[in-house]
């Protein structure tokens, strides 16, 4: 007998879950009682049905996201020899960070890029090494992280000017796959809301788009920081893939798949009860999982007040493995897809970010509107209102601003400056500024502390 079990049961409109809840409140008020509005302008409803799903058809990687250790380049041999244990105990993509010039043969010496996924994200502009690493290995696997619109609206300045920046661009991006990076992460570490995040970024992508006369689409990958807000942070990764999508087709360009690099956000990690990273870092790992990413990056609980070490990284490497190889997560980055919750968010997240960014074009567009200053004073007024929601303990980070643990002392613990250094060096614009919600707070508990 092949009978469907829905058929025994008669479909139940949204109108009468309405009322039936209506009823149930016994005369308190639907509307005032059950929505609630987020930042974002998006009313949350207490159910949803297949009337809140929209036709949109996301794909997502067909094979399991990479776990990627990030490994910052000072000794080339010890950086070697770190990635190596890394992908000996589970990591299957390398990040090497660096802010000087290296050997990149010794540092690459045993690792197959043919076959494991490496990302280099500088703090200099690299032309001549990008254009030399990938001479020497050719590999598709290999992304670089020259992104020198990124790089202005994080420290105020170019590398060097406008001209010689756009010139060392244009002749890597032509010559080099995946060298195209937009480092959205930025935007969120800084307090931008989902929407802006989303149309900061479509407006930052669009404007390297906007110096090419030929599709070099397929060179772009983008870097998310992904915060605690477990179902907008899943829709947000869904909703840039429509973004993107839908601004390539502008474009009449084929590839329109976004690639993903994602990582947990540092605004919302403590110093103090510094365990509750890890709850915070895992839940942000699931979601950068279930929208769709192609690598995550995990960040250990300590890596903004400690210097980098064996246990915090294990940790956080087996934050990624627990989930892919235990969890059930190993083929899940398209599970969120038939959720009427997540896919109404992804919808209203995608037409807000779209109808902002389109404001940001019909303004000159994402660059002119970095120079003079409206993209730092909408960040800079969402920041201030997530500030505020934090310290007023609307906003909780437990073992913070609430159930604090008073005996908990950080001292002598702290190896690295963990708050926001204060650059008073001139720059050609503001620059968009990465700070943690509790900075202030742990400022003042530091300086209470008896010593």
């Amino acid at each position: 007998m092949n009978t469907s079990l829905f058929d025994e049961f008669e479909p139940t409109s949204a109108k009468a879950w309405k009322q039936k809840i209506q009823v149930d409140l016994k005369g308190d008020d639907y509307n005032e009682t059950l929505l609630w509005e987020t930042k974002e302008g998006i009313t949350v409803k207490p159910f949803y049905t297949k009337e809140d799903r929209k036709s949109h058809h996301i794909t997502t990687p067909k094979n399991s996201f990479s776990i990627c250790q990030s490994i910052f380049i000072d000794d080339e041999k010890i950086a070697n020899s770190l990635a190596l244990n890394a992908l000996k105990r589970g990591a299957t993509s390398i990040e090497f960070r660096a802010d000087k010039t290296f050997n990149y043969k010794i540092v690459l010496q045993k690792i197959d890029a043919s076959f494991t996924p490496i990302y280099f994200r500088f703090s200099f502009l690299a032309s001549d090494l990008v254009n030399e690493i990938h001479d020497f290995y050719d590999s598709k696997n290999i992304f670089f992280d020259f992104d020198i619109i990124g790089n202005l609206a994080k420290t105020g300045n170019w590398f060097f000017n406008l001209k010689e920046d756009l010139q060392l661009f244009e002749k890597t991006a032509n010559n080099v796959p995946n060298s195209i990076a937009v480092n959205a992460d930025l935007y969120q570490n800084a307090g931008a809301t989902i929407v802006e995040q989303l149309a900061f970024s479509l407006a930052h992508a669009n404007e390297y788009l906007n110096q090419f006369e030929s599709d070099l689409s397929e060179k772009f990958h983008f870097t998310f920081s992904v915060s605690s807000n477990y179902f907008f942070e899943i829709a947000k990764l869904r909703a840039f893939r429509i973004l993107w999508k839908t601004l390539l087709k502008e474009y009449n360009y084929q590839n329109t798949e976004a690639h993903i690099f994602a990582k947990p956000s540092l605004r919302n990690k403590t110093l103090y009860d510094y365990n509750v990273n890890m709850l915070r870092t895992t839940t942000e790992c699931m979601s950068a999982i279930l929208g769709g990413s192609n690598t995550i990056c995990n960040v250990p609980y300590d890596s903004f007040y400690h210097k980098s070490n064996e246990f915090g990284e294990r940790i956080s490497r087996n934050q990624l493995l627990i989930l892919q190889q235990e969890s059930g997560f190993d083929t899940s980055q398209n599970m969120a897809s038939g959720s009427y919750y997540i896919e109404s968010l992804t919808h209203q997240l995608a037409e807000k970010a779209l109808k902002l960014f389109k404001k940001i074009e019909e303004n000159g567009g994402f660059l002119s509107q970095l120079k003079k200053g409206a993209i730092q004073e909408k960040i800079n007024k969402s920041a201030q209102e997530e500030q505020a929601n934090f310290d007023t303990s609307k906003l909780v980070l437990v073992g913070t601003n609430f159930q604090q643990n008073s005996d908990d002392q950080m001292r002598e613990s702290v190896a690295l400056y963990p708050f926001l250094k204060q650059n008073n060096s001139k720059t050609l614009l503001v620059p968009i500024l990465s700070k943690r919600l509790a900075e202030t707070s742990e400022k003042e508990r530091l300086k209470a502390e008896k010593g």
